[in-house]
């Protein structure tokens, strides 16, 4: 098929899994089957074959299968992409060959352990001529979109505030992600850096930030049910801070895994005129609409061209339509919403409040974007070889 993409996947943990049996598949279900996965790639073939025979089951022909990129990389030239979903530290180590080989790349969020090494991932694209794609699914889910169009739009005023909470226990073990040298952070960098997002792409740049970072508990357990095995762990698992946006919007985002008795989870942005929520809705003076009843009018509100841009057949799976508009844009048919600039910016915006804690004072983003401001990544990127 001469408009054909032909992707190689390297890591075939979890995430990748989600690639493969959610994104890839409904895509192809839905009829979308202008690309090939033709090869499976990670350190433990087990897994890499599990996802070439879960590729076949739809694509019906099974990807090649190897345990290290360089070899995939060599031996298998028509690759047009490469789908990267590892370690962080492992991230700019194995995208910069991609490019250096001629390949398009997608990675998984962050687009870095450090702003240093997503700056030098950027840096390798821009040099190889080729699309970087961070792969940011959240904001493409319906459901976001409509928050994000709610505010744009009016709906709840003039912006002025945004509170992002989440507070829970969770002691249990959760491998790789709880060591420094190999996630980069706790889950303020991991799972946060969706939010950070989120917060970009709902109500604009983020300015300054302020925070404090602690860790509570340094024992996890590997055993999830009777938690027993415990194990030292070397990352945060508690963020506070307050920042502000460009536009003079305030914010406030408080994340823990240590906090036992009751939960909080509540995402929600206030207007001048009222508020709406992730999981809540929408709230004005004169209007109340639930979180299905908001992202039902926004869908609703989209032209014909809009509809085929961001839900192409009708696929509203966020992790097809972000692999799909990675495709599209290898064709020359889409733009990038999220490309290894906005992977950046994200990414500072949670080393922002590392940094922030490291120093004791509020940090401005942009440098530490810039890599200006470095205490806490220091180590990082010593490791790293980045410096």
């Amino acid at each position: 098929m001469a408009d054909e993409v032909v992707l190689g996947l390297i890591g075939c943990g979890g995430n990748m899994g989600g690639h493969v049996n959610r994104g890839y598949k409904t895509l192809w279900e839905a009829g979308l089957r202008d690309f090939r996965i033709a090869a499976t790639c990670d350190i433990d073939k087990s897994k890499a074959e599990k996802l070439a025979a879960d590729a076949e089951t739809f694509q019906g022909t099974r990807p090649a299968v190897y345990t290290s990129h360089e070899e995939m990389l060599e031996k298998e030239a028509d690759i047009t992409a490469c789908d990267i979903s590892i370690v962080h530290s492992e991230h700019h180590k194995v995208a910069i060959p991609c490019f250096e080989a001629g390949k398009h790349v997608t990675i998984e969020k962050p687009l870095g352990i450090t702003c240093r090494a997503a700056q030098a991932i950027i840096d390798a694209a821009n040099k190889a001529g080729k699309l970087l794609q961070t792969a940011e699914n959240y904001r493409r889910k319906p459901g976001d979109r409509a928050i994000q169009w709610a505010v744009q739009s009016g709906r709840i005023g003039e912006p002025r505030m945004i509170f992002w909470l989440q507070i829970r226990e969770r002691m249990w073990y959760w491998g790789w992600r709880e060591e420094k040298e190999l996630a980069g952070g706790g889950w303020t960098m991991d799972g946060g850096v969706h939010y950070a997002d989120l917060f970009r792409y709902v109500l604009g740049p983020v300015r300054t930030m302020y925070a404090l970072s602690k860790q509570h508990c340094p024992t996890r357990y590997k055993n999830r049910e009777e938690m027993t095995d415990p194990i030292e762990v070397s990352v945060e698992d508690t963020t506070v801070a307050v920042f502000e946006f460009e536009s003079g919007v305030t914010g406030q985002w408080t994340s823990t895994n240590v906090a036992p008795g009751d939960t909080t989870n509540k995402s929600i942005v206030y207007g001048s005129e009222g508020s709406v929520a992730w999981g809540g809705g929408l709230k004005t003076k004169t209007q109340e609409l639930s979180s299905e009843e908001l992202t039902d009018e926004y869908m609703k509100s989209l032209s014909d061209e809009e509809r085929a841009k961001w839900f192409p057949s009708g696929v509203t799976e966020s992790l097809s339509t972000e692999l799909w508009e990675f495709m599209q844009a290898i064709r020359g048919k889409a733009e990038l919403e999220t490309d290894g600039v906005e992977g950046l910016k994200a990414l500072a915006i949670c080393m922002a409040i590392y940094e922030s804690a490291v120093l004791g004072q509020p940090v401005e983003i942009a440098k530490v974007e810039n890599c200006e401001i470095e205490t806490y990544q220091q180590e990082l990127n010593e490791a790293g070889g980045l410096v």
